[in-house]
């Protein structure tokens, strides 16, 4: 018997479930599990063929691209991952990889609601509100009521990265936003649109990685391991979404000089 699609679509983040009888799909989602169950809910509508899209110029293509082999900086003592916890993850991102693969056609054909209006790829301050929100990007400070009920405007809270919308990018177009989104966090600190967007667009991009795409997860992942470091607590929300871009750059990408070592 086929398996259904919450078999398939393992869990974004390495955190515990919620009680999805409170969840409501017409809010936008509020947590890592919210964000998978839309993408499961959105995979489950889609026809069951796979076509694999692979492009020969890009394989051919003679570029020089400087990278860095500066290393990640070591985790504080007991905030590293297991080496058990590391292959765990890169078995499900895989997963997500070809589930995202195997429904892309789908997804890319399908027409996005009018409120969805995506930047040109050059439209760099385009795309970080675009992912992130005006008010991360604006820095603007929510009042307590408007945290506990942000409503609908994803204008202010940012597009979660759904399949209908990162099925239409092209891989110049993954590249160039991820490349801003790592620009960003260069500068600032990790917030969870960041860590959803950057772990949707590392699964649409494509293998054999293009030189300066292997430039930008390195980047990514130091920058992860430079705010790990700084983290006061092992109950620090953010320490399992870092470790999880480290993971995922060092071990599925083969960056092995950045990986965590038990």
């Amino acid at each position: 018997p086929e398996p259904n699609m919450e078999e398939l679509m393992p869990r974004l983040l390495p955190l515990e479930s919620c009680d999805t009888e409170e969840y409501n799909s017409n809010e936008p989602p509020r947590n890592p599990q919210e964000y998978l169950r839309q993408v499961q809910r959105e995979a489950s509508l889609c026809p069951d063929v796979v076509v694999a899209q692979i492009d020969p110029k890009k394989l051919k293509k003679k570029q020089s691209v400087n990278v860095s082999i500066t290393g990640c900086l070591a985790a504080p003592q007991g905030f590293s991952p297991s080496l058990k916890w590391q292959q765990q993850q890169v078995s499900k991102f895989s997963e997500v990889r070809q589930s995202v693969n195997k429904h892309r056609q789908h997804w890319k054909s399908q027409f996005l609601d009018d409120n969805v209006v995506m930047p040109k790829t050059e439209d760099e301050d385009g795309w970080k509100r675009f992912c992130l929100g005006e008010n991360v990007c604006l820095d603007i400070q929510l009042k307590e009521e408007d945290k506990v009920n942000p409503g609908l405007d994803y204008v202010k809270t940012g597009f979660p990265p759904f399949l209908s919308i990162v099925s239409k990018l092209n891989q110049s177009t993954i590249s160039a936003v991820l490349e801003y989104l790592i620009n960003w966090f260069e500068e600032r600190d990790f917030v969870p649109q960041l860590g959803r967007w950057l772990y949707a667009l590392l699964a649409c991009l494509e293998k054999p990685l293009l030189p300066e795409a292997h430039s930008l997860i390195r980047q990514l992942a130091r920058r992860c391991s430079a705010v790990r470091a700084n983290l006061e607590s092992k109950d620090d929300d953010r320490l399992s979404a870092l470790n999880l871009m480290i993971c995922i750059v060092a071990r599925y990408f083969e960056q092995n000089d950045l990986a965590d070592n038990e």
